[in-house]
């Protein structure tokens, strides 16, 4: 069932530290307490919490045996995960690999994307924003996506 306490949503400017460490929105940390999976995803990197990481994982699995999805997809999500849990300053370590898939340095955003958070270089998230506010009033003035007609 899902809960308000259970989705996240928001957009917070942020930085990693020179440890390679970001530090999460309060209103993210409560719902992470016991761990998060950060992977990377098309242009940003996910963190999903554990069941969410289970039920994409099992969602690609189930593609690969029935041919709709390469063998290659399932290991690179599993290959590029890192399973961390936040500190009791609410700080999550960022491997290397993972900074870079995302084109992350010291300033990033961090957005609720519903059933994870999402970490973006502040110029790619500019660009997917810029797009998805258009999507956005597209959806609403035709009836789609918000509460249908």
């Amino acid at each position: 069932m899902v809960t308000q306490s259970s989705l996240f949503v928001g957009a917070h400017d942020h930085t990693i530290d020179g440890k390679g460490r970001l530090i999460l929105p309060s209103a993210f940390r409560s719902q992470l307490e016991a761990g998060a999976y950060i992977t990377a995803l098309d242009s940003c990197l996910g963190i999903l919490p554990v069941e969410e990481f289970a039920d994409t994982a099992e969602q690609l699995r189930s593609q690969v045996g029935s041919s709709e999805v390469d063998l290659n997809a399932l290991r690179s999500f599993a290959a590029r995960a890192d399973f961390v849990v936040p500190d009791n300053q609410g700080r999550m370590r960022i491997l290397s690999h993972l900074r870079a898939a995302g084109g992350l340095e010291r300033r990033v955003v961090v957005i609720g994307m519903i059933r994870r958070i999402e970490v973006w270089n502040p110029d790619r998230w500019r660009e997917v924003q810029s797009v998805g506010t258009e999507s956005l009033a597209d959806a609403i003035t035709h009836g789609r996506g918000i509460g249908g007609a």
